[in-house]
């Protein structure tokens, strides 16, 4: 029976992995590792190791077809985003969006982000 992943929380890692894998695409461990030793140093057989689990977990799918294996992320990157988002907002804000967005700008927020968050509100509200 296929498991719901709607309610399976990436940990650090995992959200590292998928990272790459929504910007590349379905690919190969090596592919994957090839892509994060840009930017963090990280074994072949730990990035390995993660993505097994991920399948475990279902976060990612498997393509076994070929010799080299090739993953795929489970949920593309805004289905996961909005699961993480939903689940903070209701950890740690008392299921209050307002509240979210409140803490989220404050003073480090440019003008251009500040514009561009009104333009999204002005068409929301259209």
């Amino acid at each position: 029976m296929a498991r719901d992943n709607s309610s399976i929380k990436p940990t650090e890692a995992e959200l590292s992995l998928l990272n790459v894998l929504w910007e590349i695409g379905p690919a190969t461990v090596r592919q994957i590792h090839e892509a994060v030793s840009e930017s963090q140093k990280t074994g072949y057989t730990t990035v390995l190791k993660i993505l097994q689990i991920m399948h475990e977990k279902s976060l990612v799918i498997r393509d076994e077809s070929n010799r080299a294996h090739v993953y795929a992320a489970a949920n593309s990157e805004m289905q996961t985003q909005s699961s993480l988002i939903k689940d903070l907002i209701s950890r740690a804000f008392g299921g209050s969006t307002s509240k979210l967005v409140l803490r989220a700008i404050d003073e480090t927020t440019s003008k251009e982000e500040i514009d561009d968050i009104r333009q999204l509100l002005d068409s929301l509200e259209k």
